[in-house]
């Protein structure tokens, strides 16, 4: 793996539409019809928690994080993370998630959900959620359905319906 350098910085408007365009590339048409799309087109992705690596002037990558509720637990949906592939296992989103977790972690939030690959996220300390402790507004493959809690409780509090917002 070839490590390059990155500046992360927080997304701001002059960013959205390479976003745009490397989320169609990244998932394709088919991102609208997935459920986490559907909660996070409910709501806002907060804009302390969106972040973009750039390399050399050109966009690398993104994160967005968008709150939500897990039953009454004040949570973030992860998503997406889409790094463009001249940069894939480069470091652009290991950077990109260590960031958005560590600030999420200094504010009132108690946990990130997320619907992704548990090989990839599990480094970050994402955990499976075990079968109807968590329910997605939709159909969601329960091996892709992981939780990072910030704490114990939030580990135990985190049960019930997906909500988007506060």
């Amino acid at each position: 793996m070839c490590q390059l350098e990155f500046n992360l910085e927080r997304e701001l408007p002059l960013h959205v539409s390479a976003i745009e365009q490397l989320h169609r590339d990244a998932f394709g048409p088919g991102r609208f019809a997935r459920t986490a799309f559907r909660v996070r087109e409910s709501v806002d992705p907060d804009p302390s928690l969106s972040f973009v690596a750039t390399s050399h002037g050109h966009l690398a990558g993104s994160v967005r994080l968008s709150p939500i509720r897990i039953g009454s637990c004040k949570s973030l949906l992860l998503g997406p993370l889409a790094v463009h592939p001249d940069f894939k296992n480069k470091g652009a989103g290991k950077l990109l998630m260590e960031r958005a977790i560590a600030d999420a972690k200094e504010m009132d939030y108690r946990a990130i959900l997320l619907v992704g690959d548990y090989d990839y996220y599990a480094r970050f300390g994402f955990e499976r959620v075990p079968m109807g402790v968590i329910m997605m507004p939709g159909p969601v493959d329960p091996l892709r359905l992981l939780l990072l809690p910030f704490d114990k409780d939030a580990a135990c509090q985190c049960k019930g319906a997906v909500k988007p917002g506060l």
